[in-house]
């Protein structure tokens, strides 16, 4: 029985768990015990209790210039998911995104999706939040949010679902199909994208569940990817990490702490809007663009081949991480530098030589990749690799080129297969935004765009 049931008798006081603000807010053994036990409660997550005190309870600000999870400190796991719209009706898309940013706010501040929780309201109704992490602290959790190419011109490119065509921005531009792509086209594109990130797991997953919910009549889950065990560092305080080839990946990042490289390479200028011609782009000012792409690594023949192999491969050490030219793993690479039988000590077409920013017109980008295991095939082959996430000012300058010039030559290629492709304009963040959730002055995500 519930206690506003008439039939449940006077003064009911079975006990409930604490919800995720009384972990967050209260204090003493109840709120550590509880700390802990969130933090073992599934695999994959923190156990540890001191690090389950310092990292679980964890939040980052869903208000802000620029939309969190894109320079935030890059965390363990990611659920993201794109959507596909099921209606035409403009006021209902604006809803949608208003609904969407008042919840954002909400769970990345260890909040219920909805004021009322999982476990109060109406009987007679659903309740406001799903309940599986309501015990759970946030986690670090952040909510991204992008807009496909498909929203502005259709999925067929050539309509316009919701009078947005003529604010394409021009750097939307379709990917084009690299050499090598084996795409599948369910899993790749959408109109919405959403990106959840967090320490825990079912955080992340609890977040998306409940923004799919709340889209229920207008949006539909086109896919997603689950995705554990970070493949780079976006900041300066974490160490780089091991991709499933066990290697080091993205030491050479940009990282939080570079604000100039974040403004010449990451973020929408005032000036990319003035140059797109015969479309009004300016709401994307203080955005970035998401490029994803799902990489099959094909570990079974990776891990076949000799230490010699994969280190030329590669073009670094496999313990250190440091070029194979010398020094450590942060020092330079130096590509001239050949051996005593004269030939260059990093192989040309190797990974690093052909990714490197010097091999590419000084160009970089914020990588956010994760890796992702999903079963196996008829064969028996791990279906496992990486979620590839770069953000970019312009994937037309930054990410196309270096692609390109991978899908051609890297060696590696023998090794990885693209199975799905996608890209989000992500516009500039929420400038305010009240602390149960609600709008400030009508700004939501994606106001520029649609107000």
């Amino acid at each position: 029985m519930r206690p506003d049931d008439p039939a449940a008798p006077a003064g009911d006081d079975r006990p409930r768990g604490l919800s995720r603000r009384a972990v967050l807010l209260g204090g003493g053994a109840a709120a550590g015990a509880a700390a802990v036990a969130g933090a073992a409660f599934a695999g994959g997550r923190a156990t540890a209790p001191d690090r389950a005190a310092a990292v679980e309870a964890r939040t980052y600000p869903f208000a802000g210039a620029h939309q969190a999870g894109i320079v935030t400190p890059a965390q363990d796991r990611l659920y993201v998911a794109a959507f596909d719209l099921t209606t035409t009706d403009r006021a209902a898309l604006v809803d949608l995104l208003r609904t969407w940013t008042t919840m954002a706010a909400r769970l990345t501040a260890g909040l219920g999706a909805g004021p009322l929780g999982f476990d109060r309201g109406s009987y007679d109704a659903p309740p406001d939040d799903t309940g599986e992490a309501a015990d759970l602290p946030p986690a670090g959790l952040t909510l991204t949010f992008g807009f496909g190419r498909s929203l502005f011109v259709g999925a067929d490119g050539g309509s316009d679902p919701f009078g947005l065509a003529g604010r394409l921005p021009g750097a939307l531009a379709p990917l084009p199909h690299f050499p090598g792509d084996a795409l599948d086209a369910d899993r790749s594109d959408g109109d919405l994208v959403v990106q959840a990130c967090s320490d825990d797991a079912q955080v992340a997953f609890h977040a998306v569940r409940n923004l799919s919910r709340a889209a229920f009549g207008t949006a539909r889950i086109r896919w997603a990817q689950l995705g554990y065990g970070r493949t780079s560092s976006t900041s300066t305080a974490q160490q780089t990490p091991r991709n499933l080839f066990g290697f080091k990946d993205g030491t050479a990042n940009i990282m939080a702490e570079e604000a100039t490289a974040l403004e010449d390479h990451v973020w929408v200028q005032a000036a990319d809007a003035r140059a797109d011609t015969g479309t009004d782009s300016a709401w994307m000012t203080g955005g970035t663009y998401l490029t994803g792409r799902r990489i099959r690594m094909t570990v079974e023949t990776w891990d076949r081949s000799s230490l010699r192999e994969q280190e030329r491969v590669v073009g670094r050490t496999k313990g250190s991480g440091s070029p194979l030219s010398g020094g450590v793993e942060h020092t330079a690479p130096d590509f001239e530098r050949a051996g005593s039988d004269g030939t260059p000590l990093i192989d040309p077409a190797s990974h690093v030589r052909l990714a490197h920013p010097t091999s590419n017109g000084g160009t970089r980008m914020l990588r956010r990749g994760y890796t992702f295991t999903d079963g196996n095939d008829a064969l028996g082959r791990l279906d496992a690799g990486l979620y590839f996430i770069a953000f970019t000012r312009d994937p037309r300058t930054h990410y196309v080129p270096v692609q390109q010039a991978l899908a051609q030559q890297d060696l590696m290629s023998e090794y990885l297969q693209h199975t799905a492709s996608a890209q989000f304009a992500v516009p500039p963040g929420v400038p305010r935004i009240a602390p149960d959730g609600s709008l400030v002055d009508d700004s939501y995500v994606g106001a520029g765009l649609l107000a």
